[in-house]
């Protein structure tokens, strides 16, 4: 049997190694304890959110080539780091569109947003204004472009598509510029609706269908399913009462768009688009330096280089893999923001060194609110600040303005 001064000392070594943490009442601030990645927050958003939703959110085009290339070609790319560098401090801020961002981050638009979270995209609209970053509205959003306005003070930025309807265009359009949204992203890559086919197993419509299938799917997912009984119903809120409908029946996403979208979109819309907006004008869907060049001949204030997040053509290009052969050929003439794959903040400071003004993320922040709401949105987005920050930090560069492509291996000019 131990001695009295041996489990004494026993017990101080114990007491030295052990911390009883407290106790974490709050069921969203567990979940993002468990949390440190933009995949974590995945794996969150998949357990809450009901399999058709999460399916709608994470899925991309067929095979989805295109959707694992965006993020291959950021993982596949490395750093060529510079050290003794001799930098107190590391600036992150950035500028698009000519006005400051705290770092080069745009909030895209995604449609649909409520079903993530009943707030939708009030919750990131908010979070983006926190962020000191400027968030898109898009025209199939679930709260309207007056909504958005009403709760954020911050800089915001309206998607459009070419509806067949140029006169509802145009009033949108008009509406925007009353909220005071300071840019218009016209979306190019939807001529036709890509076949999403999660969505085609699921028979997955917006708003989601009630059958047996719903039902069990609800039940196994009771917080969500609570949420969206006790909130108004989800509808493409910018349309609300038109014509062409605004969700108040179940819509497969296919079918809507195919009907009330215009496949003749050509250059010649873009300029009716500047006759309608005095605004910034930024095309989102650039996928060659062909498009590019066209696009600053143009004279449009930025191209996102985009394939919908791999949702539309799979096959096309990754988005990484096109910012500096556009760059080379445009760089000096439009802002150049690489859309599709982002998952961490180091993604964000590759895309910089290869020649972007910015990136633009969507389904990584509807991870972070399936996973726990507006509180998510807050987490991802200080997460990849910093992120930005340290990799900055670790490669060598004081400021986003001194990334180019001597920080990248093998890309050195």
């Amino acid at each position: 049997m131990p001695s009295r001064p041996s489990l004494r000392r026993s017990l101080d070594t114990v007491r030295s190694v052990v911390r009883v943490g407290p106790v974490q009442t709050d069921a969203v601030s567990r979940r993002l304890a468990r949390a440190a990645s933009v995949e974590d927050l995945r794996r969150i958003a998949e357990r809450r959110l009901p399999g058709g939703c999460f399916d709608y959110i994470d899925g991309g085009a067929e095979d989805e080539r295109t959707l694992e290339a965006n993020r291959r070609a950021f993982a596949d790319a490395t750093f060529r780091p510079r050290v003794l560098r001799g930098l107190p401090d590391v600036d992150v801020a950035g500028s698009v569109l000519g006005a400051p961002v705290a770092y080069p981050l745009v909030l895209a638009p995604t449609g649909f947003t409520r079903i993530a979270d009943p707030e939708g995209e009030l919750a990131v609209a908010r979070a983006a204004e926190r962020a000191g970053l400027p968030y898109t509205l898009s025209t199939l959003a679930t709260r309207s472009i007056e909504e958005v306005r009403t709760v954020s003070g911050g800089r915001l930025w309206f998607q459009v598509y070419a509806w067949r309807d140029r006169g509802l265009v145009a009033e949108m359009v008009e509406r925007a510029a009353a909220a005071g949204y300071e840019a218009l992203v016209l979306t190019v890559d939807t001529a036709v609706f890509g076949r999403r086919e999660r969505d085609v197993r699921r028979g997955f419509t917006l708003p989601p269908t009630i059958d047996a299938r719903t039902i069990l799917d609800g039940l196994l997912h009771p917080a969500w399913t609570w949420s969206f009984l006790r909130s108004e119903p989800i509808r493409f809120a910018n349309v609300a009462g038109r014509e062409v409908g605004d969700g108040s029946s179940p819509v497969t996403l296919a079918d809507y768009i195919n009907s009330q979208f215009d496949p003749a979109l050509s250059w010649a819309d873009v300029e009716w688009l500047r006759s309608v907006w005095d605004g910034k004008v930024v095309l989102k869907g650039i996928q060659c330096v062909d498009d590019a060049v066209l696009a600053a001949d143009a004279g449009v204030d930025a191209v996102v280089l985009s394939n919908h997040g791999g949702r539309q053509l799979d096959g096309s290009p990754a988005t990484f893999s096109l910012v500096a052969p556009v760059a080379d050929a445009v760089g000096d003439r439009t802002e150049i923001i690489c859309d599709g794959g982002v998952r961490r903040g180091s993604d964000i400071v590759k895309a910089l060194a290869a020649g972007a003004t910015a990136c633009m993320a969507g389904r990584a922040y509807l991870y972070a609110l399936g996973a726990a709401g507006e509180r998510g949105v807050d987490t991802l987005l200080g997460w990849w600040r910093d992120d930005v920050r340290r990799t900055m930090a670790l490669i060598g560069a004081g400021s986003v303005a001194d990334l180019d492509r001597s920080f990248l291996e093998g890309w050195a000019p």
